[in-house]
């Protein structure tokens, strides 16, 4: 895991890559990579390179980046893992090519001076890079199916850039701070900023599963080399067929999420996902290492993670730590969480508090059930979509949008005071999938953005997110219910929060975060079963260790990974702690604190005071 970033001027009149940019992003990224820092330009500096290294694979400086093959004139900066490393490397050999290392970054460049883009179908794991082919005067950029690592990239027409954040971007200060209403609006709709939009006009993600080709002369590029939905949409002709072992699949995805060259471990909680990672875990043998995070406020609650966590852990032999967070430690980890934090989000704070705990613990890599849910139908999202949908299916659908429309113009302003403003939508929304997911997963309703953001500016955002088109596309081709959900959970909630959340929150204490369910061998080998008639469980799930799951984690209802952040902050309101900005920010975080309840409530004030920190 570390931290990239890549200058190509490619315009003929762009200015040289000034080596004092590459040095502000790639500095401005140190957390994710404290074990080293890599710096290379071309000699003619119409290119230039840079990295932070966080040592997981061949901690020796010859797994150091950028890295080079000199025959072929290639360089390449690249975050993430590439856990089939090893069999990609022997196949290298066996045709000719010598290393000097043993990192995957190295058989990265090798397989690309073998079969160059051909080869990103081959790779299993999680990647960002920035390869610079020197014969071809190109620069490739590429990004994972899942979207597992960021990649971002400005291009003012003359000049492109790429880093794995936003802010390194910034930090490099030639990129454009102009705001994108799409980014702001989203963030409002869904509690992060959809891709591949970000706060500002000059900076977009690089979409998962995509490549960017640019060339010294400004050809460029853009090709898709793996869809999600695309997967699922392939394996619609297959049911019926003989179906591929997806357990085996699993125990293999867990296998080869152990490989490192630093010590594993597990972030285990008491429920099911990560309890049957850390089962599977802990039968490849060795000194599983284990952490559970627990809060102060949940001690002796049905929200606390920690008994049944640690009951596991002690069953299954594993070194295990529980680390217990205060409110006097989000009191000292909020400045810092908040500048690590990329784009502004609603959630995460679980994720850096948990990813603490696994710094304290002194671990590098940990395994994390994350994306188990999206699979095996974990989500009320499962359950209530589907509903939502054969209720209204028998009318028809511009009738019922109509009265719908009509309905949430006359019930919004009652409701808003007595329940959530979401059930003005059900009929407006309810009909499809792609819709009644939007219902569900949204934070603010769309007729409540105008109260949050100027008119002109929601008008712009929407117009340009297109959320209902873009939601129908995701899901267009596939007939089951269970596969439509997942599709969208897959590639809207998980890959714009959970999986970005997860990235910066755990880079913020130089921990990498590796999901096991985010696999596309093992989603290969799901997706007959998740677009056929008997979708996979959570208890098919837990059956696939050879040691059954506790009884009270397989039947603990599902409560979501809870933190007490709502007790937090009207704490800190109440005690004057987040004081410390201007007068006028103080008024706007005091007005935010304000509505700071439980439930949904509490989330529209955590997100009131998150972009109050973003555009300040």
């Amino acid at each position: 895991m570390c931290g990239i970033a890549a200058i190509l001027a490619y315009d003929p009149g762009a200015p040289p890559v000034e080596e004092g940019e590459l040095v502000r992003m790639r500095e401005c990224m140190s957390a994710r990579g404290p074990d080293g820092a890599g710096l290379w330009t071309d000699p003619r500096r119409r290119v230039g390179l840079a990295h932070r290294r966080l040592a997981i694979i061949d901690l020796s400086p010859l797994g150091a980046q950028p890295m080079h093959v000199p025959e072929r004139a290639l360089a390449i900066v690249f975050n993430g893992e590439i856990y089939n490393y090893r069999e990609l490397r022997a196949g290298l050999e066996s045709r000719g090519h010598r290393f000097v290392s043993t990192s995957d970054t190295e058989v990265l460049l090798r397989l690309y001076a073998e079969h160059g883009e051909a080869m990103l179908p081959m790779l299993r794991g999680m990647f960002a890079f920035a390869l610079w082919d020197g014969q071809k005067r190109g620069l490739l950029l590429a990004r994972d199916p899942f979207g597992i690592k960021p990649l971002y990239v400005a291009d003012d027409g003359k000049t492109l850039r790429a880093a794995s954040q936003v802010k390194a971007l910034l930090a490099g200060g030639q990129v454009s701070r102009r705001p994108d209403p799409a980014g702001h609006v989203g963030f409002f709709l869904w509690g992060h900023v959809p891709e591949p939009h970000t706060l500002f006009q000059g900076i977009r993600s690089l979409p998962a599963g995509t490549t960017l080709w640019c060339e010294e002369a400004g050809r460029r590029r853009e090709q898709t080399f793996c869809s999600i939905p695309d997967v699922l949409r392939e394996a619609t002709g297959r049911v019926g067929h003989e179906l591929p072992d997806w357990p085996e699949a699993l125990r293999d995805s867990v296998r080869q999420h152990l490989v490192a060259d630093v010590p594993v471990g597990v972030f285990l909680s008491s429920g099911v996902d990560s309890a049957t990672v850390t089962t599977l875990a802990s039968e490849q043998g060795g000194d599983l290492r284990t952490v559970t995070l627990g809060f102060e406020e949940f001690r002796g609650t049905p929200n606390d993670e920690t008994p049944l966590a640690e009951r596991l852990a002690r069953e299954l032999g594993t070194k295990h730590q529980t680390v217990r967070v205060t409110r006097r430690d989000f009191e000292a980890h909020v400045e810092r969480l908040f500048d690590a934090m990329d784009q502004p989000s609603i959630n995460g704070v679980n994720t850096y508090f948990v990813s603490f705990a696994a710094a304290q613990a002194s671990l590098k890599v940990a395994l994390s059930g994350l994306g188990g849910d999206e699979l095996f139908g974990g989500y009320p999202s499962f359950r209530k979509i589907p509903q939502a949908v054969r209720t209204l299916r028998w009318f028809d659908v511009a009738t019922v949008q109509r009265v719908g429309r009509l309905f949430r113009l006359v019930m919004a302003p009652v409701l808003k005071h007595v329940t959530s403003p979401k059930y003005a939508g059900l009929l407006e929304y309810g009909g499809r999938s792609s819709s009644a997911y939007l219902l569900h997963r949204c934070l603010f309703m769309p007729w409540e953005l105008p109260n949050l953001l100027d008119a002109d500016m929601v008008r712009a955002g929407w117009r340009e997110l297109e959320p209902l088109a873009r939601l129908e596309m995701t899901v267009a081709g596939l007939a089951s219910a269970h596969a439509r959900v997942s599709a969208l959970e897959l590639c809207w909630y998980m890959r714009n929060q959970l999986l970005r959340d997860s990235d910066w929150a755990s880079m913020a204490h130089s921990v990498e975060i590796r999901v096991p369910y985010v696999d596309v061998p093992l989603l290969r080998a799901l997706a007959p079963r998740l677009v056929g008639l008997a979708p996979p469980t959570k208890r098919d799930l837990a059956g696939v260790p050879s040691r059954p799951l506790p009884s009270e984690i397989l039947n603990r209802p599902k409560t979501g990974f809870q933190i007490p952040v709502r007790e937090w902050l009207m704490a800190g309101r109440t005690t004057g702690q987040w004081d410390n900005k201007t007068q006028g920010q103080r008024a706007e975080q005091t007005t935010a604190w304000g509505t700071v309840g439980g439930g949904e409530r509490g989330l529209r004030g955590w997100a009131k005071v998150v972009y109050a920190r973003f555009v300040a």
